[in-house]
């Protein structure tokens, strides 16, 4: 399903000149520019602040820009567009809680087919298979109360997915995850049907989940290149506060049994 890294090809996501302010008079996006290709695995990384959930705000209409524009599927994020950017662009936001209010998990994912106008048996052919897909066949009929955190954040994107999304946005989907569930997550996204941005601060899962990264800091992109050029670019990781080698450097000295522990 995957595209291979591609700045150049057709764009499934166009960001052209992206500024955004918000009331008060804070920059919080200056200039943003990006392509993502069909069937892209597209990583935006950045420390707190950077603009990336503002940025991911703007993939379906949410906020409005300043200046510049998005453009989906060659549709610009506009608001005569908007009903059907909508279905196509889903976004699960950092706290699963924010997206699950009805009284079961089933309902959740139905909501959105719901809205759509599909009918019933549509519907629940939807909700099935998006639970399927996270693996949460058996929770429709629950309350997601009920569940953990990790099933709840698949609930989530399951809500997503049953709208049969163009383009999957997700904002710090690593976040709270212990790293068995991290690493279920990062298999769930290569495989998801759908072109997919993931927005994080955990350079490491976003490595393993994308073809190409973004590095952000202070509402501008500082760079676009695929995972390797990044992960090897450390000088400019360091800059914007996003420097792994420290776990790497940590983990090769238990190995080696230096007992060298320090910083």
């Amino acid at each position: 399903m995957n595209a291979p890294p591609s700045g150049t090809g057709p764009a499934e996501v166009e960001i052209a000149g992206l500024s955004h302010v918000y009331p008060g008079g804070r920059k919080a996006l200056d200039d943003v520019t990006l392509r993502v290709a069909p069937g892209e695995r597209f990583g935006i990384i950045g420390p707190s602040g950077a603009g990336k959930t503002t940025l991911m705000l703007h993939l379906n209409g949410i906020l409005r820009p300043a200046s510049g524009g998005v453009t989906v599927g060659g549709r610009p994020v506009l608001p005569p567009d908007l009903p059907l950017i909508r279905r196509w662009v889903g976004l699960v936001f950092q706290d699963p809680d924010d997206q699950l209010f009805t009284p079961t998990v089933g309902e959740d994912v139905a909501f959105g087919p719901r809205n759509m106008g599909l009918d019933e048996a549509e519907v629940m052919q939807r909700v099935h298979s998006a639970l399927a897909m996270m693996d949460l066949d058996d929770t429709a009929g629950r309350s997601s109360h009920e569940l953990s955190f990790g099933e709840r954040r698949r609930v989530a994107i399951a809500t997503v997915l049953a709208m049969s999304s163009r383009v999957v946005a997700l904002d710090e989907p690593f976040s709270n995850l212990n790293p068995a569930l991290v690493q279920r997550l990062i298999g769930i996204l290569r495989e998801l049907p759908a072109t997919v941005i993931i927005i994080s601060q955990s350079i490491l899962p976003l490595l393993l989940s994308c073809d190409r990264l973004a590095v952000m800091d202070r509402g501008r992109i500082r760079a676009v290149g695929t995972t390797a050029e990044i992960a090897m670019n450390r000088e400019l990781l360091a800059e914007c506060g996003l420097d792994y080698t420290f776990y790497l450097d940590a983990y090769h000295r238990l190995v080696s049994g230096s007992g060298d522990r320090r910083a």
